[in-house]
């Protein structure tokens, strides 16, 4: 039996680092044997999609994925190297449920993962998880002879299918940062296609990421797009993380536009003439998006941050639009409902051809807030989780159950406005989000959770991505 260390199986993913006890070709073929055993046994299925991204790794944990699966008696149909939108998009067009993205998504050089998908639109969740790993620890694979096949035309079919989903009503710049990451081969072309003008920022691939990391959830990696974007004098900035389904947004000044603010427009698009559409968004969102949502007569869906969770919600509520703080956007409406970055930026890109004002003026009219980054502490993978379910019971106790949203983690109300601590799902690290309307406010809101993390011995002290907005 193949040994793997119980932290790479996270909460609805696999993730970890490439490593005799985490990753390699043996870990890899053994969850993708796991894999076709499950969804051949618990959905019926015998054939699976597989992608993967550029990193070094990723060819070979293809070839892995493919043996394993096929051992099973599933066939694969390999598209190559893909983001994850584009492999999510090769299930429709394929007409395949299920498949595995080999690909490290935002996490550091020398991670890598699967993502896998157990229907259209759905990845699998934390209970599916558990169910691959004891596959994996009791030896308990399906045996059969699946066939293997390749389909080399995705790129073009997706570029084509996105390009005529948008009609901008006039030719705006883009600069667009790919981070050396998979987006490089995909997003130029597609918004030249869509008819924008693109300047390119890292869109070589190098999976070295020699730039800087592509993470549009940390600030300073989107340094060099917002400095570009205001020296070329175009309209627009966007950046997309590792495998393409996350997006970072810089105005035509270069300043930041956070993700739960890029949702906000794409919401107002939506609500022009979908009046009550629902939107769902993560525990980390501003709390502007919820009232702008409610102004326009939509219906605001708060739920756990994940991907995973996120697509299961909109289905269940039957949502037009989704959205994380950290970039992942999920648009059904003219789509799939999956995370695709390129995608978002298109139709944000389409929204702002549309209007009369610049983007930085845009955003003023969004109610204003002092909102933090996605800052992140270290906490170990294997004590994290009883870290956060303690500072859930100690913030219930001190400022009232009515004043905590536990869905995931403690999104608390202090002052005039809300902290939130949770457990990243794929890092070993705590997550900490601040928002308040006064700088008094958002101090003292950071004062309190620094002080209850202070408690806890197996929290680190440095707050990585803490850059104050004032």
């Amino acid at each position: 039996m193949v040994k793997i260390k119980d932290t790479v199986f996270r909460e609805y993913d696999i993730r970890g680092r490439v490593s005799d006890d985490e990753l390699n070709i043996h870990s890899v073929e053994a969850m993708a044997r796991a894999f076709g055993s499950f969804i051949r046994r618990e959905k019926g299925r015998a054939t699976a999609v597989v992608g993967y991204d550029s990193r070094k790794c990723s060819p070979d944990f293809r070839d892995a994925a493919v043996r394993g699966l096929n051992s099973t008696g599933c066939s694969t149909v390999d598209i190559g190297m893909v983001t994850t939108p584009v492999f999510y998009f090769a299930q429709y067009m394929l007409g395949i449920q299920s498949g595995i993205m080999i690909t490290g998504s935002h996490n550091p050089d020398g991670w890598s993962g699967l993502k896998m998908a157990d229907d259209f639109s759905s990845t699998i969740l934390s209970d599916d998880v558990r169910k691959i790993r004891e596959i994996i620890i009791n030896n308990d694979f399906l045996t059969g002879d699946g066939r293997a096949f390749n389909f080399d035309n995705i790129k073009a079919a997706y570029t084509s299918a996105l390009a005529w989903r948008v009609k901008p009503a006039k030719r705006l710049r883009i600069a667009i940062d790919a981070g050396n990451g998979t987006a490089g081969i995909y997003a130029p072309a597609l918004f030249r296609a869509a008819g924008f003008d693109v300047v390119e920022i890292f869109c070589e691939l190098d999976p070295s990421f020699p730039n800087h990391f592509p993470n549009p959830s940390d600030i300073r990696s989107l340094e060099i797009l917002s400095r570009t974007t205001r020296d070329s004098g175009a309209d627009i900035g966007l950046s997309f993380d590792g495998d393409g389904d996350r997006i970072g947004v810089v105005d035509e000044k270069g300043a930041v536009v956070s993700s739960d603010r890029v949702l906000i427009l794409l919401a107002r698009q939506i609500l022009q003439h979908r009046p009550g559409a629902r939107v769902v968004f993560d525990v980390k969102c501003t709390r502007a998006l919820i009232e702008d949502i409610q102004e326009r007569g939509g219906v605001p869906v708060m739920c756990k941050t994940g991907h995973s969770y996120i697509k299961r919600k909109m289905h269940e509520e039957r949502a037009a639009l989704g959205g994380e703080h950290s970039g992942h956007i999920f648009i059904v409406e003219n789509y799939y409902g999956f995370d695709d970055g390129l995608y978002a930026g298109l139709k944000l890109a389409e929204y702002l051809s549309h209007q009369d004002m610049p983007l930085s003026e845009i955003m003023r009219t969004t109610r204003q807030y002092l909102s933090s980054p996605n800052i992140q502490v270290h906490c170990p993978d294997e004590k994290k989780y009883a870290v956060v379910e303690k500072v859930v019971k100690e913030f219930k106790d001190e400022f009232g159950e009515e004043n905590v949203v536990d869905i995931n983690g403690a999104r608390v109300n202090i002052a005039d406005g809300w902290g939130l601590v949770r457990a990243s799902s794929n890092l070993p690290v705590l997550v900490i989000m601040l928002e308040a309307a006064t700088k008094q406010g958002y101090t003292e809101i950071k004062r309190v959770i620094r002080e209850k993390l202070a408690k806890f011995p197996e929290v680190g002290d440095t707050w990585e991505n803490d850059i104050d907005p004032f």
